[in-house]
């Protein structure tokens, strides 16, 4: 790897420490990276020239797909390019897009998933005022106000990290570029950037889940006052995909932004990262179109037209 140490660049650790497992990671990550690129964007094609599907929730799955489909391009191409081969440098252009890219795409799937659970909250609880609650305008304001914080906080993380002294430090012992591995490159005190990482990790993932779990609470309140299976059976139709997705997504991110900075560990720190930057993207658009009949329904009537409808 020092050979590779090319004047301005990064080295990427990566799992080079477990050549072993490089091999296998390759063909798990290529397999994850093309049934992302195709999975979202089927959801991204049927959202759109599907009539029936011209509704809240597809508007923010298709959001979802866009942010899924980022993070696989700028995260998981790099990933395979060092996985194939000795070279695991990256270069200092590089480095700083995938750190804008990665802390963009993650806070706006934070916001994202909390707006997608008002949608389901709106639509549970809110039946008969549902087009007039989530109407157009307000859809993309909500989608505007997850990206906009998301760009933000890459903006003030990303340029913070970037500008940190390095002192010649370039070996980062990740498979891409993070806040997390990049501050431990700087030769000054970072106690402080710990501290401003901590905290915004609080506001962009746990005030985002707080507003979840508020959501889904007040779902499951309205339904146990119907007393009904059917009732129970409906919404978990409505919310069970979207409770999956979170359920993967915050139980993978949390592991690795909201810990104390002692326990975290190099080894565990990469492969939670391999599985909610490769994994859960790739599981999302199969989450959403196995287990909803609109989708399943739509990817027919794409695929399968009557000609005689």
């Amino acid at each position: 790897m020092a050979n590779n140490s090319v004047k301005g660049n990064f080295i990427l650790v990566g799992f080079s420490d477990q050549p072993q497992l490089e091999k296998i990671l390759f063909v798990i990550v290529l397999f994850c990276f093309l049934l992302n690129l195709v999975g979202n964007t089927t959801i991204i094609l049927i959202s759109s020239v599907d009539p029936k599907l011209k509704t809240p929730m597809y508007f923010f799955l298709t959001q979802l797909s866009l942010v899924d489909m980022c993070v696989t391009t700028s995260i998981g191409s790099q990933l395979l390019w060092n996985l194939k081969g000795p070279a695991k440098t990256i270069t200092a252009l590089g480095c700083a897009i995938q750190l804008y890219v990665s802390l963009a795409t993650g806070s706006t799937e934070c916001v994202l998933l909390a707006v997608m659970a008002f949608d389901r909250y709106a639509a549970v609880c809110k039946p008969l005022h549902y087009s007039t609650v989530m109407n157009p305008q307000l859809c993309q304001a909500l989608a505007a106000v997850a990206w906009l914080s998301g760009t933000g906080n890459a903006l003030i993380q990303g340029t913070i990290t970037l500008q940190l002294p390095r002192c010649g430090h370039r070996l980062i012992h990740h498979f891409f570029c993070e806040v997390p591995s990049m501050i431990k490159l700087a030769c000054v005190d970072i106690h402080a950037n710990e501290v401003q990482l901590f905290f915004a990790s609080l506001v962009l993932l746990l005030l985002p889940l707080a507003l979840i779990l508020t959501s889904y609470g007040l779902i499951a309140r309205a339904v146990s006052r119907i007393k009904s299976a059917q009732a129970w059976r409906k919404a978990l139709g409505t919310c069970g995909s979207h409770l999956m997705v979170v359920s993967l997504f915050y139980g993978s991110i949390t592991a690795v932004y909201i810990h104390p900075n002692s326990s975290y560990s190099r080894t565990r720190g990469r492969f939670i990262s391999l599985f909610y930057t490769v994994m859960t993207p790739t599981l999302n658009p199969l989450i959403y179109t196995l287990r909803n009949k609109d989708v399943k329904g739509a990817l027919r009537r794409l695929f399968h037209r009557d000609p005689n409808p």
